[in-house]
């Protein structure tokens, strides 16, 4: 008879382990089956939860996505959500609602510079993300203690969870009085510089591009303190340009720049981005590797990819058109953007910054890329060790 109840209650858990179970309201993780009972953090409206116990007295027995386990009232406790929910708001709750500018759903915001994300709740797990000042992060679960993990993937996929201290989290960061705060330190508290000069940087990187001029500035007064020439050196770099996408072009500016955009591959010039199949290989020979490329998106001209060592082409063999992908800039290669415009291996990254910054757009967290972007695909341009080194074109799907 201890055997059956067994297998019933293990059978029981396996049915609440293979479905899901999200909270149709906000409300929190109490350690006992009390309202008035401690708690130990905040769920919001959609939270996803692990069932760990039948209804017991009208509560469950639950585990968070950061593994917290605790009771939550059973009539919060749904299979699936609805329009028709009647949503119980806890104004205590300090998880920020989707709809503002920065995210669409549950979440907070990034108030470390250079945080790191991790696969477990554990500060020894492996890395997933490097996350920045002003990064807006989905929060479901929030713990009480900031010295608790907060899963800021949103469920309980382990191929993709990420976790962060909830001490680095927060309502969305004030760029005016983090300028503040950093000007009116003594101008020899070095580290405490660096350390708002880092995050000011990085939440103007999250902000309007007018953002990044005065944030450079405050950066750059601590790399000159610091003396450490590349770090100067890389800092000069973004202030030129900052400098660029302060003033940056209209969408109809910057299409009728690429508009006519070609490349010379080795003397010959393609129309466009397309040349013929037999001229792709008369000029470079039988390719290196053929391969399919998955094109769900129909994007590319085939799912047949010719690859060279210098430059990926999609092609139609039947035909007879080949479609140019990526292109590696070399001695032999150029890409034509007008009459006026050309960009071959001689451009370094300055001077095309201080040319060019006006018509790119940047990323901190993509260092030396840039894309100028049109209507239906952009050019995605990348550097290394200061020296053009390829030109890929994006189609959007």
């Amino acid at each position: 008879m201890k055997k059956l109840c067994f297998l019933l209650l293990f059978c029981s858990f396996l049915l609440h382990s293979q479905q899901r179970y999200f909270l149709n309201s906000d409300t929190r993780l109490y350690t006992t089956t009390n309202t008035s009972a401690e708690f130990l953090g905040y769920f919001k409206y959609g939270a996803e939860v692990r069932l760990l116990s039948e209804n017991k007295n009208g509560w469950y027995k639950v585990q968070a996505d950061n593994f917290n386990e605790g009771y939550v009232p059973d009539k919060f406790v749904a299979k699936s959500l609805n329009a028709r929910d009647v949503k119980i708001k806890d104004n205590e709750n300090p998880i920020l609602e989707g709809g503002d500018a920065y995210y669409g759903g549950n979440h907070l915001f990034v108030l470390a510079a250079g945080l790191k994300a991790r696969a477990l709740p554990d500060k020894n797990s492996k890395i997933r993300e490097i996350l920045f000042t002003g990064d807006a992060v989905p929060v479901n679960y929030l713990p009480k203690s900031s010295e608790e993990w907060v899963n800021i993937n949103g469920n309980f996929d382990e191929e993709y969870t990420k976790f962060t201290l909830r001490k680095f989290l927060g309502a969305r960061p004030n760029f005016d009085t983090l300028l503040k705060d950093f000007d009116k330190l003594d101008v020899n508290a070095v580290t405490e510089r660096k350390t708002i000069s880092e995050r000011i940087v990085e939440l103007a990187w999250n902000s309007e591009y007018d953002k990044l001029t005065p944030a450079y500035q405050r950066y750059y007064e601590v790399v000159k303190q610091l003396n450490d020439p590349k770090l100067i050196t890389d800092t000069e770099l973004n202030i030129a340009l900052a400098k660029g996408l302060t003033k940056h072009k209209l969408p109809e500016q910057i299409t009728a720049f690429v508009k006519k955009a070609e490349f010379s591959l080795k003397g010959i010039k393609t129309k466009s981005l397309y040349l013929t199949q037999k001229e792709l290989v008369k000029t470079f020979g039988e390719p290196a590797k053929k391969a399919s490329v998955g094109d769900e998106c129909g994007i590319y001209l085939s799912d047949l990819f010719y690859y060279y060592p210098d430059l990926q082409s999609s092609v139609d063999e039947k035909q007879n058109q080949a479609e140019i992908v990526k292109v590696f800039i070399n001695e032999n290669n150029k890409f034509i953007i007008n009459a006026n415009s050309v960009l071959d291996h001689s451009v370094s990254e300055k001077a095309f910054i201080e040319k060019y910054g006006t018509y790119i757009e940047a990323s901190l967290k993509s260092p030396h890329i840039y894309s100028i972007l049109m209507e239906d695909s952009q050019f995605r341009i990348e550097f290394k060790e200061g020296k053009l080194y390829s030109i890929e074109i994006f189609f959007y799907c």
